[in-house]
């Protein structure tokens, strides 16, 4: 005789066998068995093509170095290179706390953002996060901005050690529109007991009067052929780069007292070719290479102004842009061991051929008359 529990056992078993067929469990917790049927096999296929997938991109995030200017940036005022006078000012902020409002004006790459965020992560320590705002030219920094994002984290409250500022960082506040500052202007007084302002720009005159009668201002000035050169050597000991003398003697010539620029071009000649000397150098800068530049004046000097104008045609024809080509002549000029008066005369006829070509007249014929000027005063002093 079967009782009402048997029958109900057998449908349970039979519920339970049925899903068999088919491979797949019904249960959620069970849907990692294997498959066994041909019919849905594709599906591992597909589970192995994704996890290989997530794999490789999470490979590729962590394959990839951070830029050595971010790498290497100091965290620290005192580790900031070059601009002596600026940076101790900065330290005595620093040590004493009481911030004041304040302009950094100077040439791209001396250090004028790093400053800032060094002073401001001496000044807040861990309070930094919220208790700096940082915008940039890549922001939008309209009227607007200033009436609302500016404003608002002004008023914010922050808990602070005693005699410390909320900080806001404008970089490249050169670029902000007029109507923008003289928002500014109202904003930085009502809210000086609890915020600083931080400008850096490239151009203080930029800057309305205003707003440059409120802050202290600071300059940078380029850095020197040692400052670079004794980062440099840091860098690449520290990343293990392969160099000889002449190839950071090439990056500094390149960089023109810009660390960014000496940084990145240290990286990018490592990247490319995984050693760093003069050629490699001048491959991945493309700039008129200096001696090709040096011979061409050699030739005016000398009196042979075919053969100069020959190495101007080979330059202009590798592609090089008028404005590549003066800039690379002046600074060659500058350092050439030539008599006073011949340098003076150079240096003006560039002068007036790079303003000619900054105007849109930049022919190689443009090139051929100042090389012809550059004869000329040599004739009239050997006269």
């Amino acid at each position: 005789m079967v009782t009402f529990e048997d029958q109900k056992s057998q449908k349970f078993q039979k519920r339970e066998r049925k899903p068999e067929r088919f491979g797949v469990s019904l249960f959620p917790c069970h849907f990692s068995l294997q498959f066994e049927t041909p019919r849905v096999s594709y599906s591992t296929e597909v589970g192995r093509e994704i996890s290989m997938a997530s794999s490789s991109s999470s490979l590729s995030s962590h394959g990839y170095e951070i830029p050595w200017v971010e790498k290497f940036r100091p965290t620290k005022v005192k580790d900031i290179v070059g601009n002596a006078d600026a940076v101790s000012r900065l330290q005595v902020i620093a040590r004493d706390g009481n911030m004041p409002n304040l302009i950094l004006a100077g040439p791209p790459g001396t250090g004028k953002t790093t400053s800032i965020l060094a002073l401001a992560h001496e000044l807040l320590g861990p309070s930094y996060k919220e208790a700096v705002l940082e915008l940039n030219a890549s922001d939008d920094r309209g009227i607007d901005v200033v009436r609302n994002k500016i404003k608002m984290f002004a008023q914010k409250k922050v808990t602070l050690p005693a005699g410390r500022h909320k900080v806001i960082i404008l970089d490249e506040a050169d670029s902000m529109t007029s109507g923008a500052q003289q928002a500014l202007r109202r904003t930085m007084e009502i809210y000086s007991n609890s915020t600083r302002f931080a400008l850096a720009c490239n151009t203080s005159s930029k800057i309305i009067e205003p707003i440059q009668s409120r802050c202290a201002l600071v300059r940078f000035s380029r850095l020197s052929d040692d400052e670079i050169l004794g980062r440099l050597k840091f860098v690449a000991d520290s990343e293990k780069v392969p160099y000889v003398p002449e190839g950071l003697e090439a990056i500094i010539f390149t960089a023109d007292g810009d660390m960014r620029q000496g940084l990145n071009n240290l990286q990018a000649t490592y990247a490319g070719f995984r050693f760093v000397n003069q050629e490699n150098v001048f491959k991945v800068c493309d700039q008129p290479h200096p001696l090709h530049v040096k011979n061409m004046v050699r030739n005016v000097i000398d009196g042979r102004f075919d053969d100069a104008c020959s190495g101007l045609k080979q330059l202009y024809d590798l592609g090089y842009s008028p404005t590549d080509i003066i800039t690379t002549l002046f600074r060659i000029i500058k350092n050439y061991d030539m008599a006073e008066y011949l340098k003076l005369e150079f240096m003006k006829e560039t002068g007036f051929a790079h303003m000619r070509i900054c105007d849109g007249v930049g022919s190689y014929l443009q090139l051929c008359g100042l090389l012809s000027k550059f004869s000329i005063a040599c004739l009239t002093a050997k006269a």
